[in-house]
């Protein structure tokens, strides 16, 4: 029986998801295609900050009073959070999420200072303390959140299902966070657009991607314009005041968690993001705030 690449869409993550694969048949793809989607769920339920039963939640919850109890899964997310806070010189820091109350981006107004300053007090990694499987955020009022990998992460993992399924042609898709299986079926890359961060109709260029992973930061998800300057959901912890300094960074990367962590970090190193990207050796399309586009090919 000769496989054909079937296509299935659904919503999580508060994104427009997609899997497209290779299957003998559509019973075998639906099934397959629902397996995968359990699979983002289950993480989706277990790690969200929207959902008061997640473990993020709990230990949310428990700050500033209680450790909590974590199994070998979250260590794992919370030490993969350590080293992107060390490899990122302290910038990417998944305790930063606290600053969101101080934004709101469906409206044009820059918070002030005496609003952002007992914010940044209750951020910082080095408030959270990670004993053997379990974790607690020193002080009351401390967050954590995995938004900044958690939809790479499900990715990666819905796609290594699916591949020791037996899937050998495909990709997933989280909301353009994306984790490819493998080619087309001729073995032709898939071709897969990069939306232009100035206008949502177009795409800057095309990239051919075969495995691996591609993921995609930039200003123009969540933003407002005040004054002339675009102030955009990316918050730098020390100041809590967003990037400015690139328009969006794609990277590729063998995984998809990789590749969205070293895109968030070059935006948040701003004008040392090209060195941190070069210093990478993955691939990237880099767009400054003039508009230049900057690449590597890997």
């Amino acid at each position: 029986m000769v496989d054909a690449i079937h296509r299935t869409t659904f919503e999580a993550m508060a994104s427009r998801c997609e899997l497209r694969f290779a299957a003998p048949d559509a019973h075998m793809a639906a099934l397959l295609a629902q397996q995968a989607m359990d699979e983002v769920r289950r993480i989706e339920t277990k790690y969200s900050r929207y959902r008061p039963d997640s473990i993020v939640s709990r230990i949310n919850a428990a700050a500033g009073k209680d450790a909590v109890r974590c199994d070998g899964e979250t260590m794992s997310l919370i030490g993969y959070a350590a080293a992107l806070h060390g490899a990122s010189g302290g910038l990417f820091d998944i305790t930063s999420g606290v600053l969101r109350r101080a934004w709101d981006f469906r409206k044009p107004e820059v918070p002030r200072r005496e609003v952002l300053e007992p914010l940044l007090a209750l951020v910082g990694w080095d408030k959270v303390d990670c004993g053997a499987g379990e974790v607690a955020l020193r002080l009351a009022g401390m967050e954590i959140d995995f938004g900044g990998f958690g939809k790479e992460y499900a990715a990666d993992r819905a796609a290594a299902l699916l591949a020791d399924a037996g899937v050998r042609h495909g990709y997933v898709n989280l909301g353009g966070d994306m984790r490819f299986i493998g080619p087309r079926l001729n073995g032709q890359p898939w071709s897969i657009g990069i939306q232009d961060p100035r206008d949502p109709d177009s795409v800057i260029a095309s990239v051919p991607v075969s495995q691996g992973a591609l993921a995609t930061s930039g200003d123009y998800e969540r933003y407002f314009e005040l004054d002339g300057q675009r102030y955009c959901h990316i918050l730098d912890p020390r100041d809590g005041m967003p990037v400015r300094y690139w328009r969006s960074i794609s990277v590729l990367a063998p995984m998809a968690t990789a590749a969205g962590s070293c895109s968030t970090i070059a935006m948040l190193k701003q004008e040392d993001g090209l060195s941190f990207l070069n210093a990478s050796d993955m691939g990237y399309l880099a767009v400054d705030d003039q508009g230049q586009m900057l690449f590597r090919d890997v």
